[in-house]
């Protein structure tokens, strides 16, 4: 009997044959997944980040047994993946931005009516259920249009709804706002965030980092298939040293002012009608500080920018450090 215990990936392997000399000649194994070991619990929004060629893709595959691990487990709420792969479908589904999930010589409507019986949906519960999808992703008016009439945009949005018609216990986001309008990512950003919050796993995977940030509790972050990181997004910025970025624009530029600047360890880059843009990166507010001292200093100041430390920063860190920047 299985209980509500997660997505568990213990010690997962996937190795794929490649040639190594001609059509016919020696093969050798690629190394895509490198011992990972994640949890994804009921109720919250698990990010999986990195840089390209990282391994994120193969992992959710396996996760959602389109691939089989060379090694490893993966379970289910208990049920392993190999072993009991069909009951695992039965809870679990996927979203992939970029790849074709419906079929195109059948409209939106029959789409949906085609895989909620593929899930077992009730028929008596399916067709409010279609309903509430193609309205849901914004196609209720193009429901009955083959699909090969539609745009990228309109088929990822029904891709969306699909991936959301047998009401899953875990889903699976393999940059599901790929190519949507910013209207529809957003309703999409807020059905995941719902569906959260009533105790649905999430695993996401997005080149859109502030999408991490917004929606993620937890994430773990991978380098050529192995574990570099994790914690919530906070943490690992926190943890690798990503600091918050002051531009400050000084329009009548001087010796004092430079001095300002070499005390502060702010960079300074001329700009057209003579002014000056100095930059300083720093773990701590010091706009208050540096723009007093400029003053002080007889500089006017033109205009102030904040960035605060973004996780991309902390990606780009952790993907630079390697396997020596476990936290």
């Amino acid at each position: 009997m299985t209980g509500t215990t997660g997505i568990q990936v213990r010690s997962l392997h996937k190795d794929f044959p490649v040639r190594t000399k001609g059509v016919f000649g020696a093969r050798d194994v690629k190394r895509a997944v490198a011992g990972l070991d994640l949890d994804i619990p009921p109720g919250r929004i698990t990010g999986l980040l990195g840089l390209n060629g990282a391994g994120k893709t193969t992992t959710i595959k396996i996760l959602a047994t389109l691939l089989r691990p060379t090694s490893g487990t993966v379970t289910v709420d208990g049920l392993d993946t190999v072993a009991d792969a069909r009951a695992v479908r039965r809870r679990i589904n996927l979203i992939a931005g970029g790849e074709r999930m419906v079929y195109t010589r059948m409209t939106g409507r029959e789409n949906l009516w085609y895989f909620g019986q593929l899930y077992d949906v009730p028929k008596r519960e399916l067709s409010s259920r279609i309903d509430e999808l193609l309205s849901t992703v914004g196609l209720t008016d193009a429901a009955d249009t083959v699909v090969e009439r539609y745009s990228r945009g309109m088929t990822q949005r029904l891709a969306i709804a699909r991936g959301l018609i047998n009401r899953p216990a875990y889903l699976l986001l393999d940059e599901p706002t790929l190519g949507l309008d910013a209207p529809i990512a957003r309703d999409l950003r807020r059905v995941v965030a719902r569906l959260a919050a009533e105790g649905t796993g999430v695993l996401l995977t997005s080149h859109y980092l502030a999408e991490v940030e917004e929606l993620c509790g937890h994430v773990y972050v991978i380098s050529a298939g192995r574990h570099l990181a994790a914690g919530s997004p906070a943490e690992l910025k926190a943890a690798t040293g990503s600091h918050r970025t002051i531009r400050l624009t000084v329009t009548n530029p001087g010796e004092a002012t430079a001095a300002v600047a070499t005390r502060f360890g702010a960079t300074r880059e001329p700009l057209p009608g003579g002014g000056e843009l100095l930059t300083l990166r720093h773990p701590d507010d010091m706009a208050g500080p540096l723009a007093a001292a400029i003053v002080g200093a007889g500089g006017s100041i033109g205009g102030l920018e904040i960035a605060e430390a973004s996780l991309e920063d902390a990606i780009l860190a952790l993907a630079e450090a390697g396997e020596g920047a476990l936290v």
